[in-house]
């Protein structure tokens, strides 16, 4: 099988320095693309340069919402000169109202700035939401949008808001973290998502899938403490055919048809 990581973070050192070994185990078991998001500016280098050793990196640059106040007066340049020199896609961005003393109209302007300059170009962007879902729904209908889709991250937002936001373009991202038994909510939401619309991720080295579904353990060896390496996705998978009742092959079918279609540009064929 194919296999399609939507959304991870590649370039964290809490994966280790051996970035060689980790996309050779995910390689063996058969990840063949993986969207490497960037956060800040201090971290867009990282992700490029991953993108230019291993042509399973899809690059995404962007600023999340919990890193905004760090950003610097030209960072807008910063980040339209880094997608001239590598195509990428933009993310992630998004609303954080978790996070303490979280700074709305900082976050919002940002978003709003990245959001139009991915409609502009037609990039697929990554989205971060937390605690923000209805002025997240606000903001996306009433600005420019690229043609091709957007990526909601791990979405928590109610069921009831998957048909609006898939009319604005959206594609929802299931991690392995939902498998755990209290995260029945959000299992119940994924189930009603379009199947021309469903994605899946591991957000490495975030988000660990409970322990006994854990494929390739892995300890961050500055703390100790273990990660998610990115060759658990296959993991994610198997949860993710459990959840829709449908055999792995058939999901990964379906995620392979609907990856390549809102990051068509990344693909050498149309």
């Amino acid at each position: 099988m194919r296999l399609y990581d939507a959304h991870n973070h590649l370039q964290d050192s809490r994966l280790g320095r051996d970035v060689e070994a980790l996309i050779a185990i995910a390689r063996a078991e058969g990840v063949v693309r993986m969207v490497v998001n960037g956060s800040c500016e201090e971290d867009w280098p990282a992700v490029l340069a991953l993108a230019r050793r291993f042509p399973e990196v899809i690059p995404s640059l962007g600023y999340h919402p919990w890193y905004v106040q760090e950003r610097t007066a030209n960072w807008r340049e910063v980040l339209t000169r880094m997608v001239d020199e590598v195509p990428s896609a933009v993310g992630e961005i998004g609303l954080d109202r978790w996070i303490e003393n979280y700074d709305l109209p900082a976050q919002e302007e940002v978003f709003i700035w990245q959001l139009r300059f991915a409609a502009e170009r037609d990039l697929p962007v990554s989205i971060h939401c937390l605690q923000a879902w209805g002025r997240m729904f606000e903001l996306l209908r009433e600005n420019p949008r690229p043609a091709c889709g957007f990526l909601l991250h791990s979405f928590g937002a109610p069921r009831e808001m998957i048909e609006p936001l898939a009319k604005l373009g959206a594609y929802f991202s299931l991690p392995g973290y939902f498998a755990h038994a209290r995260k029945e909510r959000q299992r119940e939401t994924f189930r009603h998502v379009p199947p021309e619309r469903l994605l899946i991720e591991t957000d490495a080295p975030d988000q660990l899938l409970p322990e006994e579904r854990i494929r390739h353990p892995l300890i961050d060896p500055a703390t100790g403490k273990s990660v998610n390496h990115p060759a658990n996705l296959r993991a994610v998978y198997d949860f993710a055919a459990e959840l829709l009742g449908d055999s792995v092959e058939s999901v990964a079918v379906r995620v392979e048809q609907n990856f390549q279609r809102l990051f068509r540009r990344f693909f050498d064929t149309p």
